[in-house]
């Protein structure tokens, strides 16, 4: 099983659209997948409600102290990803949520004081020692040089530097379908499959599974039926 923790101490960065897009892909690829809600505005337990309670299984998880047991009953039970959308301001379950991560995600929009948000995370994400992107969400879909910019910031800026935190190559760019699906209880590439949110949410997918080396649907159920 692989663990994907989603990291931001700043609010309103996305992390809930990038955990449930990345739940609902892994889903789809024939994969058994948990989102475990450690926020304690359950706005990922309200898009589960609101899909009929249907696959990516989400489990609430407000207590840093439960989040390590969590994620044991999680692979217990065969679970092959389980994806950690955490609260922003929590430094404690932020730091749970990086020690028992495969991978570390911390969304980010592309503007200044989100940038600046970074640099709080990044000291938390360092101290775990573990992989880590920070992916930009809700940026324009064409604005080369603010992306450069903000990339050069994160990677070689003051303050940031050395700190081994990259930004990914895909993201979630300002799309209004991830706000219209979620609020449906759907991703964007259920509503429009063959939309433009659906083909970053397909990229994002393929990268984060090389990166935390997530098994396909096809290896996690030769891996069940050997067990």
């Amino acid at each position: 099983m692989r663990t994907i923790s989603i990291i931001s101490q700043k609010g309103g960065a996305g992390k809930t659209t990038l955990a449930i897009h990345l739940a609902a892909a892994g889903t789809a690829a024939g994969l058994t997948t948990l989102i475990l809600d450690a926020d304690p505005q359950a706005t990922a337990s309200q898009w589960s409600q609101w899909r009929g309670m249907a696959d990516p299984e989400v489990v609430d998880c407000a207590s840093p102290t439960l989040l390590p047991r969590k994620v044991q009953q999680a692979a217990e039970l065969g679970a092959d990803l389980v994806v950690i959308d955490t609260p922003p301001h929590a430094d404690i379950m932020a730091r749970e949520a990086c020690k028992i991560a495969d991978l570390i995600l911390i969304p980010c929009r592309p503007q200044a004081f989100d940038l600046s948000a970074v640099e709080t995370t990044a000291e938390l994400v360092k101290a775990a020692g573990k992989p880590a992107f920070v992916l930009f969400m809700g940026g324009p879909q064409r604005a080369p040089t603010t992306y450069r910019d903000a990339r050069e910031l994160i990677e070689g800026g003051e303050g940031l530097a050395g700190m081994g935190v990259a930004v990914a190559p895909v993201m979630l760019t300002q799309r209004a379908i991830y706000h219209h699906s979620t609020a449906q209880g759907k991703t964007a590439i259920e509503m429009e499959p063959g939309g433009k949110a659906a083909e970053e949410v397909a990229a994002l997918w393929e990268w984060t599974r090389e990166h935390a080396n997530v098994s396909t649907g096809k290896q996690a159920r030769s891996r069940r039926r050997a067990a």
